[in-house]
């Protein structure tokens, strides 16, 4: 389930996702450590939403490598 509150997220750059990523990771650590659970659901949201736009950003960058280089065009997608 992602984030309904996190909207700027497509002008974000695989590194700042990836920045994001870990700040939330750290920050759902501490969550546990408190035993908060509210917090820990809120955070776990978020992560999945910044997760699920660095895989869809790293998808893209691979679909465009791909048809870029036509040494993989005989290859079979396995995707």
């Amino acid at each position: 389930m992602e984030h309904p509150l996190i909207t700027d997220i497509h002008d974000l750059t695989l590194e700042q996702l990836q920045e994001r990523i870990t700040e939330l990771s750290r920050k759902l650590g501490q969550a546990h450590r408190m035993g908060n659970a509210d917090l820990r659901r809120q955070v776990q949201m978020a992560l999945e939403t910044y997760q699920n736009r660095y895989h869809d950003q790293q998808q893209a960058l691979l679909r465009q490598n791909r048809t870029d280089d036509p040494d993989f065009a005989d290859r079979i997608d396995i995707s």
